[in-house]
């Protein structure tokens, strides 16, 4: 029985424990929180151990640790959970310097510890099924990815003065599933911007509306669209074009069920909000995670991936701000 730490008790947290909760192998052995309350009231639906972040860390009893604290405590958590030899299952971004992160890859690779970046959406299984299949060749060589995610509205301001931009907190993802669909590095990256939905987000010098161009060496291109506005519900699609044929997973909605009357078709909205929409893949990655751990094997996406995306994140960021397209190694 692998016995889990969780550090960060908030909405991500309680996602977390409800899939180990869920799945054989795993418990919940210890929580710990910066505020009490959050972490007091995890802890008794739990039965895990309320403890600080650097006593839970450095328990024996615990065996890997899920950080799912706000990103600028990440550095730090890693580094010590490193020097405890503890597995370590990382919400994204792993911080928001590249070189930062560059640290964490030296010390986690020291210690030699499985380190999975939570890039859940390689774990829904949709868009996993659509992954696998441009790896079976159904579609041939890969052309065009396209991208397109949409929030039902905007976090608060307060979040994003905090979130470091758009690129960083929201398209990440898309980002890390880009480089998921691709099958190999982009080698530049274009990106535009602007503040439609709120003012305030652009006088906070954010854009709440971009897109992105990605490029790789042999010329397959990935675009990627992103709004903090959807009025139809938390829109998430993808779609592949290759030499023999096309893939695409579209929105999950609310319900499978279609009316059909004089005025036409017309079907369930949008499921409204990423939890509803990834609880599946919230599950799996943690799966994957415990598996990999109880097997001694590496997950993936790894923190070197958590390093590539925030490459691209950081280069998306440059480029909408000086209108130049930005090459990365």
């Amino acid at each position: 029985m692998l016995s889990i730490g969780l550090l960060g008790c908030g909405r991500i947290g309680k996602v977390h424990a409800q899939s180990i909760a869920q799945l054989e192998g795993a418990r919940v052995a210890a929580v710990a929180d910066a505020f009490e309350e959050p972490a007091r009231m995890l802890a008794a639906q739990t039965g895990a151990k309320l403890m600080t972040p650097l006593a839970l860390i450095e328990d024996a009893s615990v065996d890997a640790i899920v950080i799912g604290t706000p990103t600028d405590t990440h550095y730090d958590l890693i580094h010590a959970a490193t020097a405890s030899g503890k597995a370590i299952f990382c919400e994204k971004p792993v911080d928001m310097s590249a070189d930062r992160i560059r640290d964490c890859i030296d010390a986690v690779r020291s210690a030699g510890i499985p380190f999975l970046t939570a890039f859940n959406r390689r774990f829904d299984p949709n868009f996993a099924n659509v992954q696998s299949r441009i790896a079976a060749g159904e579609i041939g060589e890969v052309e065009i990815v396209t991208i397109q995610s949409r929030d039902p509205e905007p976090p608060p301001l307060d979040y994003i003065k905090s979130s470091g931009g758009l690129f960083r907190d929201m398209m990440i993802h898309d980002l890390d599933m880009a480089r998921f669909l691709l099958g190999e590095e982009p080698v530049s990256v274009y990106a535009v911007g602007a503040a439609l939905v709120d003012p305030e987000i652009g006088q906070s010098g954010d854009v709440d509306t971009a897109a992105v161009t990605l490029t790789t060496a042999r010329g397959r291109i990935c675009q990627i669209t992103n709004s903090r506005r959807a009025s139809y519900g938390y829109d998430q699609r993808i779609e592949i074009h290759g030499a023999k044929g096309m893939l695409r997973a579209e929105n999950m909605l609310e319900n499978t069920v279609e009316i059909a009357t004089a005025s036409g078709f017309t079907k369930a909205p949008a499921q409204h909000f990423f939890l509803e929409r990834y609880q599946a893949a919230y599950r799996a990655e943690m799966a994957h995670f415990i598996d990999c751990v109880t097997r001694g094997r590496q997950p993936s996406p790894n923190i070197v991936d958590g390093l590539r995306a925030q490459i691209l994140a950081d280069a998306a960021t440059h480029s909408r701000e000086t209108g130049q397209v930005i090459s990365v190694a």
